[in-house]
Parts: C-alpha cells; sequence; structure tokens
C-alpha cells in the first residue's frame, strides 16, 4: 500500500536533513504543495524558523508568463516564505532521499482573489461575498482555475497530482480569527448558506426552472429559526428538502452537481494534455454531493470515471470509503491526521490504516510530515515498520 506524506516546500528547504527524515517515516512518496492557500504554519524542526506565514493564496514554483500574460485573473508570486521557484527545489531535494513526488494543488480556495476581484466571489441568499470562495459557475474563473490545474500540477519531475477544492466551496471556512460558529447550522443550514446567487448561478438557476429571487427568500426563510435559536436540523438533504421543498432542493442540486462536474473534467482533461504518460491525477473528495470545501462534494461513480481515483478524509473515521469502494475502480486514498495537536492520532494509526484497507482503501495519505511534532513522527515511523 502506498503511503504518502504531505509537505510544504517551506518544510524542507534551508533544512538539509527534512528529506532523509521524511523517507525515514517509512513513506515512498510525498505529496508537496506547489499551489496553496494563505496559511500560518508551524516548522517545528527547522533550523531557521519557527512559524511560516503566508500571507495570501500563491504559486509556490515561477508561473508561465506566456500563459497569463494579459489576464484578469491569474496567479500571484509568493512571497519571502516560498521565494522563487521553492517548490522546484524542495521537489528536488526530496526526490533526492529517494520519495516519488506528487504536487498538491489548491484551487478553488483563494481570499485574495476574492478581495481583488470581488465579482468572482460566491454570493449568498443575503447579498453577503465569500472572497475565499471563487464562484465556479463563472466562464472566467472556470478558465481560471482549469489553467491553473495544469500549470501547478504538471512540475518537472512529478508523477502525479492531487487536487484539492477543486468544485464548490461554501460558508464553512476556517477564516481568519473566525467567529462563525456561534449559530448551529447544520448540515441544511450550511447548505443553504453556501448557495450563491451571482449573475452566473442566478442564470444557472433560472435554467432550471426556479426565479432565482423567489429561491433567495425561499433561503431566507428557511433560514430564519435558525438565527433565533431554534435547534439545526441535522438529516442532511432530507432537511435541506424539508426548508426548500423537494423539488426547489433538487433544482439547486442538479445546477451545483452540473456545474462542479463540467469544471472537474475539464480540469483533468487540461493536466492530462499537460502530463506525460503514467501521470496519476486524484481529486480530495467526499462522496456525498451537497458537501462543500477543500474536499469537494462528488459523485462517486462520476469522479471515478474521470480521475484516476480520490482522497478521502478518514480521520474521523473511514465510512466515506464506502461508496467509493462500491465502484470498484481507481485509487482510493484514505487521509489521515496524524497531528496530535490538530486532531489527528498518530497511535491508533495501524489500526486506522487496517479498518480503512478493509473498506477499500489501497492508499494512504498522512497529514502532515511538516506539521507533526517530534513525538508524533516517532509514533507514525513505528506504526509504518510494524513496531
Amino acid at each position: 500500500m502506498t503511503v504518502s506524506a504531505f509537505v510544504y516546500p517551506w518544510d524542507v528547504n534551508g533544512d538539509p536533513e527534512a528529506p532523509a527524515r521524511i523517507a525515514a517515516l517509512g513513506v515512498r512518496q510525498v505529496t508537496l504543495a506547489s499551489a496553496y492557500h494563505s496559511t500560518r504554519a508551524l516548522t517545528p524542526r527547522h533550523p531557521r524558523h519557527r512559524v511560516v506565514t503566508a500571507e495570501h493564496a500563491a504559486v509556490l514554483y515561477p508561473a508561465d508568463d506566456g500563459r497569463w500574460a494579459g489576464r484578469d485573473l491569474r496567479p500571484h508570486a509568493s512571497g519571502a516564505w516560498a521565494p522563487g521557484d521553492a517548490y522546484g527545489e524542495a521537489a528536488e531535494a526530496l526526490a533526492g532521499a529517494g520519495l516519488d513526488v506528487h504536487t498538491w494543488v489548491v484551487l478553488a480556495h483563494n481570499s485574495r482573489l476574492g478581495a481583488e476581484h470581488p465579482d468572482t466571489s460566491v454570493v449568498n441568499a443575503y447579498g453577503d461575498r465569500y472572497p475565499w470562495a471563487p464562484c465556479i459557475a463563472q466562464p472566467a474563473t472556470r478558465a481560471y482555475l482549469t489553467d491553473l490545474a495544469a500549470e501547478a500540477a504538471v512540475r518537472p519531475g512529478a508523477r502525479g497530482t492531487e487536487l484539492e477544492s477543486l468544485g464548490w466551496y461554501g460558508l464553512a471556512h476556517l477564516h481568519a480569527h473566525d467567529k462563525t460558529g456561534g449559530v448551529g447550522l447544520g448540515e441544511a443550514g450550511q447548505y443553504l448558506m453556501s448557495l450563491c446567487f451571482c449573475p452566473a448561478c442566478r442564470q444557472g438557476y433560472g435554467a432550471h426552472g426556479l426565479d432565482a429571487d423567489e429561491l433567495a427568500a425561499a433561503v431566507r426563510a428557511a433560514l430564519e429559526p435558525l438565527w433565533r435559536g431554534t435547534a439545526a436540523d441535522d438529516e442532511g438533504w432530507a432537511g435541506v428538502e424539508k426548508l426548500l421543498g423537494e423539488a426547489d432542493a433538487a433544482a439547486t442540486l442538479a445546477w451545483r452537481g452540473a456545474t462542479a462536474r463540467s469544471l472537474q473534467e475539464a480540469a483533468v482533461a487540461a493536466v492530462r494534455a499537460a502530463a506525460p504518460a503514467g501521470f496519476q491525477v486524484l481529486l480530495h473528495a467526499d462522496p456525498v454531493p451537497y458537501h462543500c470545501g477543500a474536499n469537494a462534494g462528488v459523485d462517486a461513480a462520476h469522479i471515478l470515471s474521470v480521475a484516476d481515483g480520490v482522497v478521502v478524509p478518514c480521520t474521523g473515521g473511514p465510512g466515506l470509503l464506502a461508496p467509493f469502494a462500491e465502484q470498484g475502480r481507481g485509487v482510493l486514498a484514505a487521509n489521515l491526521t496524524v497531528v496530535s495537536g490538530m486532531g489527528g492520532s498518530p497511535g491508533t494509526l495501524a489500526a486506522d490504516a487496517a479498518r480503512a484497507r478493509d473498506l477499500g482503501a489501497t492508499e494512504l495519505r498522512l497529514y502532515h510530515a511538516g506539521l507533526a511534532s517530534d513525538g508524533d513522527l516517532e509514533v507514525v515511523r513505528a506504526a509504518l515498520a510494524g513496531g
């Protein structure tokens, strides 16, 4: 079973011991960020720093000026946290330690894009913009994301890629000093607060028989009891149907699902067109189509007909693997957090991996080799060695 550890370039560059230390964990592969969102990250072992602040979403390599010249929407270079070809420098060092390198590409999650181009953002039923969430229905945004996927995925020497946030990004987002948890929305409320009402989406709803103004009013009315403190309905999609009505709920999902699927098809096709033969393309995914976020909600059968496989969040348990495993094809990578301070459980890695394997996982992903403490890494090393 292939095991890959997530890594940032700043975990490696400037630390000559990092590649050998990661290889010594017992992994054969790393998933190295090449395009990433803003973040603040610890580097517990780095000889020069302990905290890295990535101030905005950026590509971690020199973007191709020929590809982006004259375009309003284009990726930004990173600052001092990952200067120059930070990805390429780290990839070369990791490959030198005998590790296969795959790219890690974050797409529809970009607060700087929303700040500089507000019209690209998701707009909720109240008219509030989500600058961290580009609306994937807008043609210019789709073109930007598709080209970014191809460029950031196919870096020199990379053997594959993992595309994160290739779908709808909604309300649930760990934004800076986030204070949105005061009202429990439940899955149904999260879905309603994630519906977009930008011009492209309003037109899309119309094509599915919905009046956008009436739909927005219905969403606001459905959410009103939650703002007053009524307990959220946690029945998942059944809760959405109760709040909106079955027909309207189905129409919103039809629009959003078709939009996400066509973008995923276009992005994967662009990556394949740019990549050498045998290049592996995986998506970070959730098998519940109405879910939003970094692990895009997908139809399991569809996505495994498009990509080579999926990376599935399993830190809370391996249950989300089952719908993908039922398809009987493709790479199925179980993503397990091994940073105890971030809710992970490195001590149960062996048992968690066994349960994931029983549910059809063919590979493992470990989040995150750079963020974990020495103690966490030692436990991971022992678990992968069978100790």
